[in-house]
């Protein structure tokens, strides 16, 4: 969700409206999408399609997935004959399928997030007329008859509106201590929740810490900021989820420790944030490719999630105490920066816009 606000962002910037003419836009979501409020605040028409996933799913779940697959197929039939798009923009859900079905003579551009392409974007990569990747590296997945366009990973604009300072006044934090920031995602990570909640006094007494724990754990969570000790309590900030403040916790943050979806191929590039990641064990290996390029180019660390709860604390414990190599990290991580990618993708959809006479 978050890539397709930020090119949607750059779309509206001023500063590239003057060569850009995508001027109609229409934003087709799942029905249920958490993204409705965001499109519509931005001025944007949103429609609403049946979507669901039919890789991967249980025999009781597959027919009742598949029927919604087809009822999304048929009303974006009927969305996109209503709005006859010069181009479409797809980066990745459930909702991406029927769209894709219904529109297979409309121009369509990939946007793919992680370094490998999930099974779902393998599949809709045939169709797209244009491929844009974050990284050099996801070249290697895709066929050499694909035209491939290497972007960055799109961040929105309001994450960079924080200065240092006022991203500590933000969480009421002193700026004499390091913040370690600790994130598992909107759902959060439960083994990265329980590992960090296991030595959180140990940490607590050389550290600050922005916890954004997902909403599953949040009761666990909450009951363990109450329980601790006054002194230990002004230096953690706990929260279920964040989104306004998003930007002000990594420009806060001097060490983060989190998964390793996508996001973190932009964001913490975008703010020269050494990270400590763990990939998510249970699923295909988009997390672990993501982790190790991070790692290789010397801007991660990486932690299996069987090894955390032994390690988070010396691992926290020697980056925050050792300066120089935490210096290092960031400047690696700084160099994959590519702040202006979003407005690249722009660039890239305008190319399939159909021009008026005269322009």
């Amino acid at each position: 969700m978050y890539p397709a606000i930020a090119v949607l962002q750059a779309i509206q910037n001023a500063e590239i409206a003057s060569e850009i003419f995508l001027e109609d836009l229409l934003w087709v979501g799942g029905q249920g999408g958490m993204e409705k409020e965001l499109v519509e605040r931005a001025g944007v028409s949103y429609v609403e399609i049946p979507a669901a996933g039919v890789h991967g799913v249980g025999l009781r779940a597959l027919p009742r997935n598949v029927v919604k697959l087809l009822k999304g197929v048929f009303m974006a039939r009927s969305v996109l004959r209503d709005f006859r798009p010069d181009v479409m923009l797809f980066t990745g859900g459930f909702v991406a399928g029927p769209v894709a079905l219904a529109g297979l003579l409309i121009p369509s551009v990939l946007y793919v997030p992680d370094i490998e392409p999930g099974l779902a974007l393998k599949a809709l990569a045939r169709f797209a007329n244009e491929i844009a990747v974050t990284t050099e590296d996801s070249r290697a997945y895709f066929s050499p008859r694909k035209r491939v366009t290497v972007t960055g990973y799109p961040t929105r604009s309001e994450l960079t509106k924080w200065t240092s300072a006022e991203a500590l006044q933000a969480f009421d934090l002193r700026d004499d201590l390091p913040v370690l920031m600790v994130f598992g995602g909107s759902k959060g990570a439960r083994s990265i929740n329980q590992s960090l909640l296991a030595v959180l006094p140990q940490l607590l007494n050389e550290t600050q810490i922005i916890h954004v724990s997902g909403r599953l754990d949040w009761p666990e969570v909450e009951a363990a900021q109450e329980a601790l000790a006054p002194a230990h309590k002004r230096r953690y900030r706990a929260f279920p989820y964040l989104h306004a403040k998003m930007g002000a916790a990594f420009r806060a943050a001097d060490l983060v420790l989190s998964r390793a979806g996508a996001s973190v191929l932009g964001e913490f590039p975008l703010f020269g944030l050494p990270a400590i990641l763990v990939p998510y064990p249970y699923a295909w290996r988009y997390q672990k490719i993501n982790a190790q390029y991070l790692a290789q180019k010397g801007a991660a660390l990486v932690v299996r999630d069987e090894d955390l709860p032994e390690r988070i604390l010396p691992l926290v414990h020697n980056l925050m105490s050792d300066t120089a190599s935490r210096e290092k990290m960031q400047k690696a991580m700084l160099s994959l920066s590519s702040p202006h990618a979003a407005s690249e993708i722009v660039r890239v959809l305008a190319k399939y816009e159909k021009k008026q006479p005269g322009e």
